[in-house]
C-alpha cells in the first residue's frame, strides 16, 4: 500500500513536472537533428532523475528497514524460546533439560580423577501450605525458597528445580566433606521461617547425596541414587542430609 502511494507521487509529480516544462513537445522534437537541451530543459530532467532516484531509495530504505526489523524479531524469539527450554519459569533456575546435559558432562570430566556430588532436595511440609492457602502463595513460598538456595550456592555450581517443590543442586570437585558443608548450608537456608501472604510459614529439606562417579556413572544412575538416599533422609527427620549407599548396607545420616 505505502508503495503504491510513493509510486502514484512520483507519477503525478513527474507529469506535473513535463507539464510545467513542455517535456513531452520536448520529447518528441529529440528525434530532430541539431536539437539542443536549454538550461530549463536540463534543470527539469535533472529533476525528475533525481526524484525518481529518491523513490527507489525511500523504498530500499523502507524495505531494508523492515527487513532489519524481522530479523531482530525473529533473534529475540529464538532467544525467548531457548529461554523456556532452558529455565524454570516460575523461579528462574535451570531445568531439568539443563541438569541433564549438566550431569552428563559431569561423568565425563570424572574419568579425569575429578569427583562431584549431586544433592536432591525436597521440601518438607510445602504440600500443607499449598493445601492450607493455596497455590498462589505456594508459588511465593517456592520463588523465596529459590532465593535462599540461590544465596547458598557457590558460583560454579548448578542449582535446579526439577518441579513441584524438588530442587537439584550440582557442585563441581568436591569430596564427601565438602558435599556435607554445602548440604548443611542449604538445610540452614530454611532454619528462619518463611513470610509470605502475611503469615510465616516453617519449610524444612530433605537431601539425598550422590558422589560422582562412585554412586553414578549416567544421569539416571545418579538421580536414582539421590533420590534413595532422599526418601531415606525424609523418614529419619524434617532436616536432614543422607549420603547414598549401596542397599546392602545403611546410607550414612549426616545432620
Amino acid at each position: 500500500m505505502q508503495d503504491g502511494l510513493l509510486l502514484c507521487s512520483v507519477m503525478l509529480v513527474g507529469a506535473l513536472l513535463a507539464l510545467q516544462y513542455n517535456l513531452f513537445w520536448f520529447i518528441s522534437e529529440l528525434s530532430e537533428p541539431q536539437r539542443r537541451l536549454s538550461i530549463a530543459e536540463a534543470m527539469s530532467l535533472t529533476a525528475l532523475l533525481a526524484l525518481c532516484i529518491f523513490a527507489f531509495v525511500i523504498r530500499r530504505l523502507r524495505e531494508t528497514r523492515h527487513d532489519i526489523a524481522r530479523r531482530v524479531a525473529a533473534k529475540i524469539q529464538v532467544r525467548q524460546l531457548k529461554t523456556l527450554a532452558s529455565q524454570d519459569s516460575l523461579t528462574g533456575l535451570a531445568n531439568r533439560r539443563v541438569l541433564l546435559s549438566a550431569l552428563t558432562s559431569a561423568v565425563e570430566t570424572s574419568s579425569d580423577g575429578r569427583k562431584h556430588a549431586f544433592f536432591l532436595i525436597d521440601l518438607n511440609d510445602f504440600k500443607r501450605v499449598n493445601d492450607l492457602h493455596g497455590h498462589s502463595i505456594g508459588d511465593r513460598v517456592l520463588q523465596v525458597v529459590a532465593k535462599r538456595f540461590r544465596t547458598a550456592t557457590r558460583p560454579s555450581d548448578l542449582l535446579v528445580r526439577l518441579g513441584g517443590d524438588e530442587f537439584a543442586l550440582l557442585s563441581y570437585d568436591v569430596d564427601q566433606d565438602a558435599a556435607r558443608m554445602i548440604g548443611l548450608r542449604f538445610i540452614a537456608a530454611l532454619e528462619s521461617e518463611i513470610r509470605v501472604g502475611g503469615r510465616l510459614h516453617e519449610i524444612g529439606a530433605s537431601i539425598g547425596v550422590t558422589l560422582i562417579p562412585d554412586d553414578g556413572r549416567t544421569p539416571d544412575e545418579i538421580i536414582h541414587s539421590a533420590d534413595l538416599a532422599m526418601y531415606r533422609a525424609k523418614g529419619r527427620d524434617e532436616r536432614s542430609l543422607v549420603f547414598f549407599e549401596p542397599p546392602a548396607n545403611h546410607p550414612q545420616q549426616i545432620a
